[in-house]
């Protein structure tokens, strides 16, 4: 662990990281965690600086920041600040960081008082939006999925620690799906996302029989028209095809051209009704207690 590294014969350093977490289930990190086959060889890339989930001591001062979440509160917005002044590189990781994640998907309601009296009943809470990182700070790389694909963070850093340049996967899942010979998932009845979603993930869902719900956001060509096309050839309907879009927070600016009907429906209905973030269900006003 304490020999200098190297790369053809260059010396190299072992940056100083550290992991945070906001709103999230921290899984991310947790995939880091599982990964016993490589964890020493990743650990010996980088010198771990802070990482609560992991250990116990801390330090403030590390180059690397991987965070994972979204901002949900105000006071996340000052802890995220901070983390950003003491970094040199910001990365966000995973879906949450990136896109907003599941969590987002409270935004979709338009309504966050309803939202909050729902959830939480009269018990006082502080929440907000949720949004992405990028909505504060300046984030200066991404790892996408949800939860992170562990090899694929393991690549990235050892291109950071070497110096060269991390680049993400243009086409879409359909790719590795077809480079794996994996059947097509609509052939089987199951919507997916994979024509459209960024790749870099290896079909990890399709692959496991599970279609794909673009967890890593859409991928560079990704045209929504023509998946909106397969969906119905298919005989997936629009509320299926929200479902998907809606999850994660990548295609949220698509998922909103799908539902322009519904968000008229939902201004004009009573506080105690609104319709779930698809669209496809009202959901009745809770039952008070006798």
């Amino acid at each position: 662990m304490s020999e200098q590294l190297s790369y053809l014969g260059v010396p190299l350093a072992r940056p100083k990281v550290g992991f945070f977490e906001l709103s999230s289930c921290e899984g991310c990190q947790l995939q880091l965690l599982n990964n016993e086959a490589t964890l020493l060889d990743f650990l010996n890339l980088v010198e771990i600086v802070n990482f609560r989930e992991g250990m116990s001591e801390r330090a403030d001062t590390y180059d690397i920041a991987f965070v994972e979440g979204s901002v949900t509160r105000k006071d996340e917005i000052t802890r995220l600040t901070e983390i950003r002044r003491n970094a040199k590189i910001l990365v966000a990781l995973g879906s949450c960081a990136c896109f907003g994640g599941v969590n987002q998907l409270k935004n979709r309601f338009r309504d966050l008082e309803w939202v909050k009296k729902e959830v939480y009943g009269d018990f006082p809470i502080e929440t907000m939006e949720v949004h992405p990182l990028a909505d504060f700070v300046q984030v200066d790389l991404s790892i996408f999925g949800c939860p992170i694909k562990k090899e694929e963070v393991e690549r990235i850093v050892t291109d950071l620690v070497v110096g060269k340049t991390v680049r993400h996967p243009e086409y879409p899942v359909c790719m590795e799906c077809k480079a794996n010979e994996n059947i097509c998932l609509f052939e089987l009845g199951e919507p997916c996302l994979g024509p459209v979603t960024r790749a870099g993930c290896d079909a990890w869902c399709p692959s496991n029989r599970r279609g794909c719900w673009g967890c890593r956001g859409p991928a560079e060509t990704a045209n929504l028209t023509e998946l909106e096309k397969i969906m119905h050839t298919y005989g997936f309907d629009s509320e299926t095809i929200l479902d998907r879009l809606e999850c994660f927070g990548g295609f949220a600016s698509f998922a909103d051209t799908l539902r322009p009907k519904n968000i008229a429906e939902l201004s004009s209905l009573p506080a105690q009704t609104k319709l779930i973030p698809s669209g496809c269900k009202k959901v009745p006003a809770r039952r008070k207690k006798p």
